[in-house]
């Protein structure tokens, strides 16, 4: 189904792929938005915890993980004729890479190195990739 799709894509003009491409990005934004709010990895397993720090007073109530990254200011879509993307901007792209991918980074400026466990912020999960084929079925409908 994949393939007859992609050929029928392929012969739309520039412009109705463009809209079709900012349509897909406009459905996974808040798809993302929320699931790194639930922090679930698009396979469904839970993000892994935060490591304790030290000197956390008793009863303090911390900030969700990625509160501030999913805000329409850092997550961003964009879409051309051939492409559909959600991804961060600015500093945070550095941030959430590292998360993405379990790298290695500073906690703060001139700051001791951390290894921080992979949380994949971004993906593709199994209602995504039905809510895109409905998305282009009905586009390709019109």
């Amino acid at each position: 189904m994949e393939a007859q799709l992609s050929g029928l894509i392929s012969k739309l003009e520039p412009s109705a792929r463009r809209e079709l491409a900012r349509a897909i990005a406009r459905e996974l934004q808040p798809r993302q938005r929320k699931r790194i709010a639930d922090q679930l990895n698009p396979d469904g397993t839970p993000f892994a915890k935060r490591k304790p720090q030290l000197r956390q007073k008793a009863g303090r109530i911390r900030r969700t993980m990625f509160s501030k990254l999913r805000t329409a200011r850092y997550l961003k879509s964009s879409a051309t004729a051939n492409s559909a993307v959600v991804g961060f901007v600015g500093e945070v792209e550095r941030i959430a890479r590292v998360h993405q991918l379990g790298l290695r980074d500073r906690v703060q400026k001139g700051g001791k190195d951390a290894q921080y466990a992979a949380r994949e912020l971004l993906g593709f999960t199994d209602d995504d990739v039905s809510a895109v084929h409905d998305l282009v079925i009905s586009h390709l409908a019109r």
